[in-house]
């Protein structure tokens, strides 16, 4: 039928007041997104992707909620101009799991930090004395060495100074450090770690009945070889032997003046098609325990060789008289025993990751307990410009993280900048 002219204006008329009400919705301005904060106007950058560019990071509940180049707003606002945004560091070895030496690990840009060398023989009790929470995230290993000390007897403090150190384990002991790594996996362990080196009884059978346990929860082996370049080649055996993943702990140190051959020797393991990675740190004094098996046959040493050890409670040099004395006695002792040349060959090779192999006491210990991090960017990125900084920051984050994560997937949001993922920075 045909429309009446005054129908159709009426029609018109609410139509163009529709439009007139959705053209008045969009230019109405928006609530402004506010963050719990922004870090303003870094550089970004993001290992794992490659990306390096001036951005605005806002944060919320935790996590990365935008990476932008528009301003941002945020109740709490750091301006970050001309400093870069990294992911926090993921330090793989770190003994000193106290709250003072988390609290140096956080200025030296750690915000994970793992206890997987020597690690512990109660994870369910390691775990519950950080219930509160710490200041950095945290995980430790079930370790061989204090399985070790527990089943054999051995009542040193940290490390082995008794039976664990010097007698072979029988059959039912070692069924019984291999139902006690079973259970401290089911636990929560992040791995398995091992101080081969400080174990010397222990046999290859043993090692590698304890390397099948981990492998059958999905946990790699975290381990401090013996004997140099033979050592290395006993882990290496290890993992094709059985399957395992493996990371072999500061190849600075155990390699020593054959620092290079033994990075060659991991590569040519790795490209055999091996899971084999490594870790060093960036100084030429190590520290251990004076009482250790490291030490075993001190007695027929030159004198010359007792003054490259230095007693960490005193700062004092050694001789024959007072390191038998603190031998003795027990305790922390640095030893300046690799050169610069050993330190270079380790930090400049792509494969290794950095992790401190830290501990700190009481106001006391290795610099490298509070300043790992920290030299690397300053020495080596900065002075010597033996890494480029992506690089460098992919070994303190990315690589670590990686190497973690198929058994502990809450590393999958760490080591990273981009949205979604933690807000450890």
């Amino acid at each position: 039928e045909p429309v009446s002219p005054s129908v159709i204006i009426g029609q018109a008329a609410r139509y163009l007041a529709l439009l007139f009400i959705v053209a008045a919705i969009g230019c109405a301005p928006t609530a402004v997104e506010t963050y719990d904060l922004v870090l303003s106007g870094g550089r970004v950058m993001d290992p794992e992707s490659g990306f390096d560019g001036v951005r605005n990071v806002g944060i919320r509940d935790g996590s990365i909620a935008v990476i932008s180049e528009d301003k941002l707003s945020g109740e709490r606002i750091i301006d970050v101009a001309g400093l870069v945004v990294a992911p926090g560091f993921i330090d793989l070895h770190e003994h000193g799991q106290t709250d003072e030496a988390y609290g140096f690990m956080v200025r030296d840009g750690v915000t994970t930090a793992f206890e997987l060398e020597v690690g512990t023989g109660n994870v369910a009790e390691w775990y519950a004395t950080r219930d509160g929470g710490q200041i950095v995230n945290y995980g430790v290993s079930i370790g061989h060495i204090p399985v070790r000390m527990i089943v054999m007897g051995d009542t040193g403090e940290f490390l082995p100074s008794g039976p664990a150190n010097t007698q072979a384990a029988n059959p039912e002991q070692i069924e019984e450090m291999a139902r006690r790594i079973d259970e401290g996996l089911g636990q929560g362990a992040v791995a398995v770690g091992f101080g081969i080196a400080y174990t010397p009884a222990a046999t290859v059978e043993e090692f590698e009945t304890m390397l099948r346990v981990g492998l059958d929860h999905g946990a790699g082996a975290h381990i401090h070889t013996r004997g140099g370049l033979d050592g290395l080649a006993e882990a290496i055996d290890g993992a094709r032997s059985t399957g395992a993943s493996v990371h072999i702990v500061h190849a600075n140190s155990s390699g020593g003046a054959r620092t290079r051959e033994f990075l060659e020797m991991i590569e040519a393991a790795r490209n055999e098609g091996l899971d084999i990675t490594t870790e060093a740190y960036p100084y030429e004094a190590g520290m251990t325990f004076i009482e250790s098996a490291l030490f075993d046959g001190w007695e027929a040493w030159d004198d010359e060789q007792f003054g490259i050890h230095q007693w960490v409670a005193t700062g004092e040099r050694l001789d024959r008289e007072s390191f038998g004395r603190y031998r003795a006695q027990g305790g922390e002792v640095i030893s300046h025993s690799r050169t610069e040349e050993m330190t270079f060959a380790a930090i400049s090779n792509p494969l290794t990751m950095i992790a401190s192999d830290g501990m700190f006491n009481n106001g006391r210990g290795h610099p490298r307990s509070t300043g790992a991090y920290a030299k690397v960017l300053g020495r080596y990125v900065r002075e010597l410009g033996t890494l480029d900084l992506m690089d460098a920051l992919r070994r303190m984050t990315i690589a670590p993280a990686e190497r973690l994560q198929q058994r502990v997937r809450s590393m999958t949001q760490k080591g990273r900048v981009r949205a979604g993922v933690d807000a450890d920075l």
